[in-house]
């Protein structure tokens, strides 16, 4: 906790003026749509961003975006991993604009789709996809098979995970250890204790207690928490967690949404991971919405036989609570298609990541110079800060390091020099676009920010 909070008003105070000096288009470009738009944005959160109104964007290419009022942007945020791959890459915008051309979605299959699985089975090892709107949605599905098969009601998720908004995982921990729902969870549909289980990441004696109690049917995990600042696994809680889920006879779901950062099959070909299930979305189809989900064939051949596929039942599959009628369309096929195999690559990830311990160098320098009790980690294209002097082991010690009205200041100082970073923590992403001076102006602005509140 930063503890000087007259000087950070202060210099708070500061930066909003700029702000309002410099984004007369973007308060214009609010005030007009907040006749209809709640808060002048379409989803309530963007109003989170800091600062008086949110900027409106005009265009974004490659690693920049220019607001409304003509100002360049280094997007460090890239949609919170929507836009890892860049924006408007030209093989997906090419891909996409031709499938509109020939019709976006029939309800039935294209070539693309099949390409499309062909291309993460090979990054990920599992050989058979289905494909959904959104990382969220495939999550709920594999959750609903999770269940069907193995006739249990529970799933497992980490303290301070993040899963989209699947129901199950907005849960937590309270100060007895009791699962309960998170601060701020909107309409939780029923007590978060009668669906899921709770455990500290990086907790092995925690997590095999709770899967040897038999109900719970499927652990969903990142494997490596990203959302709360980055955790990372210890040696061998992976391997713990494969051999726990096997003994309890429980579906290990591996949601690489994120940490698809780590390399071009995510932490789970990186480390060799074995899950039952891995879930993707966001950059997958170059910022056209899609998600997917890979299964083992045997999970996949329990899936069919639960559902009476070669025989009674067959006829249920579209009212079981597992589709969209979206889903799979073919305009989202054309973009994972061309995204994965001519834009987010296995040759760009080195770049990228070259840029991410570019990034995490120039925070380190400043907090070693001004002797701030800050930590910054890497996991792959993806680095972030923390207001802690050590690498957070879980998500609670992540969660209490926060500093909502520093983060804030951190955020708007950099907004006002052009750079944008991911709103509600302090995470960079690079993109295979992202230059070495978009990363250094980063690294300016960041040691002047840290000097105006501890030089």
């Amino acid at each position: 906790m930063y503890q000087d909070r007259a000087q950070l008003t202060a210099l708070w105070d500061q930066e909003v003026a700029v702000y309002r000096a410099a984004r007369p288009e973007s308060e214009r470009a609010w005030r007009e749509a907040s006749e209809h738009l709640p808060g002048g944005v379409p989803m309530l959160w963007m109003a989170k961003w800091p600062g008086p109104w949110p900027v409106y964007v005009d265009w974004a290419v490659g690693a920049h975006f220019r607001c409304v009022d003509g100002i360049d942007h280094v997007d460090l945020c890239l949609g919170d991993t929507g836009a890892m791959v860049g924006h408007a890459p030209a093989a997906s915008v090419a891909a996409i604009t031709a499938q509109l051309s020939r019709g976006a979605t029939s309800m039935l299959p294209t070539r693309d789709a099949a390409a499309a699985a062909a291309l993460l089975a090979e990054r990920f090892g599992l050989p058979l996809w289905q494909f959904t709107l959104s990382a969220t949605d495939a999550n709920r599905h594999v959750l609903r098979y999770a269940r069907q098969v193995t006739g249990r009601a529970k799933v497992l998720v980490m303290d301070h995970c993040y899963h989209g908004t699947v129901d199950e995982a907005y849960a937590t921990l309270d100060g007895d250890g009791r699962v309960v729902a998170r601060r701020g969870n909107i309409g939780a549909p029923v007590p978060l204790d009668e669906t899921t289980v709770v455990v500290p990441f990086n907790d092995v004696p925690a997590l095999e207690a709770a899967l040897a109690v038999g109900d719970v049917a499927a652990v969903l995990i990142e494997p490596a928490l990203t959302n709360i600042g980055i955790v990372l696994p210890d040696a061998g809680w992976h391997a713990a967690l494969r051999a726990a889920c096997n003994r309890a006879g429980t579906l290990l779901v591996i949601d690489e949404t994120h940490t698809l950062c780590a390399g071009p099959g995510g932490m789970t070909a990186r480390d060799e991971l074995e899950p039952d299930v891995v879930v993707v979305g966001k950059t997958i189809a170059g910022g056209i919405p899609a998600g997917a989900w890979g299964m083992k064939p045997e999970l996949a051949a329990r899936v069919r036989a639960s559902l009476g596929w070669d025989g009674e039942g067959r006829e249920d599959i579209d009212v079981g609570g597992v589709g969209g009628t979206l889903a799979g369309n073919a305009v989202s096929m054309a973009g994972i298609r061309a995204t994965l195999s001519e834009v987010l690559t296995p040759e760009v990830y080195p770049g990228m990541i070259a840029r991410a311990a570019e990034w995490t160098a120039g925070v380190q320098a400043a907090i070693d110079e001004f002797e701030v009790p800050w930590q910054v980690t890497q996991l792959g294209a993806r680095a972030e800060y923390s207001f802690r002097k050590t690498p957070p082991h879980d998500g609670a010690e992540a969660a209490d390091a926060d500093d909502f009205a520093l983060q804030q200041y951190l955020h708007l100082h950099a907004l006002n020099r052009g750079i944008l970073i991911t709103p509600f923590h302090n995470m960079a992403l690079m993109s295979p676009a992202t230059t070495s001076d978009d990363v250094a102006r980063h690294t300016v602005a960041f040691r002047e920010a840290v000097e105006s509140l501890y030089g």
